[in-house]
């Protein structure tokens, strides 16, 4: 649009006003008669903020001329934001107003400002951001989470196998890869007990068929960590118990696994077990309070109706050791949802949760478990990573619509006990076990600042769905799985991880309400607002604007996010912390205090996420 300022008079014809024009000034003249006074302009500021709720940004427009019209005009500006042009008295200088709406696309633009008179112009340029804005209500929001509780806690997991080794090691090294594990505050440590760590070795009789060592490299320090409430996963079965095709052979050995599992319980739980003339006992005093069966079931060659008869075998043979150890039951790869490949959750769920005089299960549960992931393969798009994260929702819903079958497992809080961007794996050959023709490629989103804009995205999505745990794939492990590497140096990964723990979930005491939020991009922008007991108020906003729909571990696109609290009680303090692709994997994010307000504004300059910490 473009607007006239004139030096004669401050009135608007009905021709100017035809066109679109205003004209402002005192005196007469006209443009032939104006002086030789270079044409200049200049702004008040470099960034003017467009709020989406209509709340208008103003940027001041100085202009010098000697005499005549000055007409001002603006370009570039985006889709859905209205300007007007205000001249002072005496003009050509004066104010714009830009206003937003909710059709504005959320983003940073580069528009320009050019004022013109006679044959000169001059122009100048400023940044305009488009804000997304967060309205935080006062009342919890009792349709999320689990009837308005955010119940969701951040764990982690150790995926014991040949390959693993001693992570912790020795003296001062296992002190301080300890104290980072103690750091993370996370809950129910789950420790994946796989090949190459499967403690029994043969069935011949003799002491010499179990062997504890690489599993309690890692069980141990555990015990030792965190909440000192572990779960371990029997991830595999010994290799005895499996017939031709590698699985455990269900009609021979069901009951040689139950047994199996039962003196896993006494070793860690009840004070050990004898065998072959040896006693085995584990040295720590502390017990494995949660147990799991078998490893997506699928993967271990089991149908549905097979792993039930496992489940309600092997559960009561452990529970006879230990009453007090509680089960996550199913673990099922959830990716394939509604595909009617081998491991669809459709297949597994309903036989499970049939009647217990009809097939299903008998044996307690105390939590539903699922794994999610992004995709399967480094080549495929931060978009289709994000796309995924619905899906996720998807699939818990539909974990709980199930468990509300059966009265007895209406309760059952569904747990997230693997989840990361990528699942791909290195074949034997190191192709690609997802793209079997391709060489595998370690994706580096696990790790990098997209995961910072991913997981938290995750964590509020699931959240909100009123999933109950989220756990991270692998603690110690590649650019692609870790939190920290095989040195115990932390990840970005570890600090996102670390800091939702500390604000979310660093105990069953201290769960949120989730506040009613209402904003104005959700498309971009993830928000989440909770609120604790005693009054204090966490803002989470997460920037996952992807840049490009063909980028590949990318950057992202800045995003501003205006998040209004004027309906809460005000606050006496406030502090922020971001994570982004600034922070340091070294010493992690740090808060800042910020002044407190009805209407606080926070940026992000690619993916990441902030957290905005309220204090009454």
């Amino acid at each position: 649009m473009i607007f006239s300022v004139r030096p004669i008079g401050l009135f608007l014809t009905a021709a100017l006003a035809a066109l679109g024009l205003s004209a402002v000034g005192c005196g007469g003249g006209d443009s032939s008669s104006r002086g030789n006074t270079p044409l200049s302009i200049s702004l008040g500021s470099s960034t003017v903020i467009v709020a989406q709720d209509g709340t208008p940004g103003t940027e001041s427009v100085n202009v010098s001329a000697g005499g005549g019209s000055v007409q001002v005009a603006v370009s570039g500006l985006p889709g859905g934001v209205a300007q007007n042009f205000t001249a002072t008295n005496p003009g050509p200088s004066g104010k714009l107003l830009f206003t937003g709406s909710a059709s504005s696309v959320a983003g940073t633009y580069s528009p320009t400002v050019t004022v013109s008179s006679g044959s000169q112009t001059a122009s100048a340029n400023f940044t305009l951001v488009v804000a997304v804005v967060a309205k935080v209500g006062n009342a919890t929001d009792t349709t999320l989470g689990v009837k308005g509780a955010l119940k969701q806690f951040m764990a982690t997991s150790f995926q014991v196998d040949g390959s693993a080794g001693n992570f912790f090691g020795m003296g001062t090294a296992a002190t301080l890869r300890e104290s980072m594990l103690n750091s993370l505050g996370a809950r129910h440590i789950r420790v994946q007990a796989a090949s190459g760590s499967i403690p029994m070795t043969a069935n011949t009789g003799a002491g010499s068929d179990w062997d504890f060592v690489a599993l309690d490299q890692t069980v141990q320090p555990v015990l030792a960590s965190a909440d000192q409430s572990p779960m371990l996963q029997i991830a595999v079965v010994p290799s005895w118990m499996c017939g031709s095709n590698g699985f455990l052979d269900v009609a021979n050995h069901l009951n040689d696994f139950a047994v199996y599992a039962a003196n896993l319980v006494r070793y860690y739980n009840k004070g050990g077990f004898n065998w072959g003339g040896s006693h085995f006992q584990s040295t720590s005093p502390t017990p494995i309070a949660w147990w799991s069966i078998l490893n997506e079931p699928a993967a271990n060659g089991l149908t549905p109706t097979q792993y039930v008869a496992v489940y309600n075998t092997v559960v009561p043979e452990m529970l006879a050791v230990d009453p007090a150890i509680q089960f996550a039951a199913l673990e099922l790869s959830a990716a394939d949802l509604g595909s009617g490949k081998p491991d669809d959750p459709e297949l597994y769920l309903p036989t499970f949760v049939a009647a217990a005089n009809g097939g299903g299960v008998r044996a307690p549960v105390n939590a539903l478990a699922a794994h999610f992931y992004g995709g399967c393969g480094q080549a495929e798009s931060d978009t289709t990573l994000f796309n995924a994260v619905p899906q996720f929702v998807t699939a818990v819903e539909y974990f709980q619509k199930e468990l509300q079958m059966r009265p007895d497992l209406a309760s059952v809080p569904v747990w997230t006990t693997e989840n990361n961007v990528d699942s791909d794996s290195a074949s034997a050959n190191n192709l690609s076990t997802c793209q079997p023709t391709q060489p595998f490629v370690v994706d580096p989103r696990g790790t990098s600042t997209f995961f910072a804009g991913w997981r938290p995205y995750v964590f509020s999505q699931l959240g909100k769905a009123g999933n109950e745990a989220l756990y991270h794939r692998d603690y110690s492990d590649d650019q692609q799985f870790g939190e920290v590497d095989a040195s115990g140096n932390p990840y970005l990964s570890y600090w996102v991880d670390r800091t939702m723990a500390t604000l979310y979930s660093s105990s069953a005491a201290t769960e949120p309400n989730i506040l009613q939020l209402a904003a104005t991009d959700i498309t971009s922008v993830e928000t989440l607002a909770t609120g604790n007991s005693n009054g204090t108020v966490v803002v989470m906003i997460v920037d996952r604007a992807v840049h490009a729909a063909s980028d590949d571990n990318g950057s992202g696109d800045p995003r501003t996010v205006v998040v209004d609290l004027s309906g809460l009680n005000s606050f006496s303090a406030a502090s922020l912390i971001t994570i982004d692709a600034t922070t340091s994997t070294v010493n992690g994010p740090s808060g800042v205090g910020v002044a407190p307000a009805s209407r606080m504004t926070v940026t992000l300059p690619g993916y990441g996420v902030a957290f905005l910490s309220l204090t009454p």
